[in-house]
């Protein structure tokens, strides 16, 4: 597309049950700062079946327009109709930019979306910002998650890319703003798709809402063994929180995949994050820089994982959890 003729930032709002899903309200934050600078606006899309609920969710965190596209057949997602609607509208407004959530679907057909409109897109990006010619610089982890790369996609349009959860923090709704929301029809025709959805079936799997918990109760190889591990969920449940995860726990069979926090894992906002016998290796700190107040318990002073703990506590974790708990107790009596 020619750069001169796009215009406006685009927030791609994934919804579930007819609501906002909690990343695309958090893109809207930087969407917002950018397109201040630029002098653009910030456009909501919703693609599903009723989705208008959700436009005017976005605009009530900040969207000043929403473009709807609520039909049956984008009910349950599928990978090629969603990457033909986003072409389509694309096409047809030329935004400057389209961002995405770095969730399983946004992962899925943001790039091949970029592929049909002949674009880039820059994936898991933990950043933005602009360059003196307003273009965005995307940040993103490389090499492991070792160093941070800035990127920009200076020429070709729109710019594109995934943004990891809770990189951003959500703003506060006001359900006074106003904004428009455009209804389009985009059709496709069934034939054309390579993989058709028969019927969705709902998982019946474990359960952990890490994105949305206010506090984490986090363990590393530090804990030693699986049945130490059993120690944090004692920890949680007085807490009232969830148990997170690094990935060497996943890996030696303590606790499920479903709970992994980091660069391979959930990327973590919570209130407050304790981090139990966790070393602090980039990978798993790239996925909880979004915490309030970290507390971190580690034998090891030098562990990396004081580096960005706002209390450090040297000691066993195996001793320092029990009588953590015991004063908890005390505080509850």
């Amino acid at each position: 597309m020619n750069k001169d003729e796009c215009k406006n930032i685009w927030v791609y709002i994934e919804a579930a049950d007819g609501a906002a899903k909690k990343i695309g309200l958090e893109i809207l934050t930087p969407a917002k700062e950018l397109a201040a600078k630029t002098g653009e606006k910030v456009v909501a899309i919703a693609i599903g079946s009723n989705v208008e609920g959700v436009a005017k969710e976005a605009i009530a965190y900040g969207a000043d327009q929403a473009i709807v596209v609520d039909s049956a057949e984008y009910e349950n997602y599928c990978t090629d109709a969603y990457t033909h609607v986003i072409t389509v509208l694309a096409e047809k407004y030329k935004p400057s930019a389209i961002l995405f959530g770095a969730t399983q679907d946004g992962r899925d057909f943001a790039p091949r979306a970029a592929a049909k409109i002949n674009t880039g897109c820059i994936a898991d990006c933990i950043g933005l910002s602009l360059d003196e010619e307003k273009n965005i610089v995307w940040t993103c982890p490389s090499f492991g998650g070792n160093i941070y790369t800035d990127l920009v996609c200076s020429e070709a349009r729109p710019q594109m890319g995934t943004i990891r959860s809770s990189t951003f923090k959500k703003g506060e709704a006001d359900a006074s703003r106003e904004g428009e929301i455009v209804k389009e029809t985009v059709s496709f025709a069934q034939d054309e798709l390579k993989a058709k959805v028969i019927k969705a079936v709902k998982e019946i799997s474990e359960s952990v809402n890490l994105e949305e918990a206010e506090i984490i109760i986090s363990g590393g190889r530090g804990m030693g063994s699986a049945e130490n591990f059993k120690l944090l969920w004692d920890f949680a449940a007085l807490m009232g929180g969830v148990v997170g995860a690094t990935r060497a726990p996943i890996e030696a069979g303590w606790i499920s995949r479903a709970h992994q926090i980091g660069q391979s894992g959930k990327s973590v906002a919570p209130k407050l994050y304790i981090a139990c016998g966790i070393s602090g290796a980039t990978q798993h700190v790239a996925g909880v820089t979004g915490a309030d107040y970290i507390v971190a318990i580690n034998k090891d002073e030098e562990a990396s994982i004081f580096d960005i703990a706002n209390v450090g506590i040297v000691g066993n974790v195996m001793e320092v959890i029990p009588a953590m708990m015991e004063e908890i107790k005390k505080t509850m009596a």
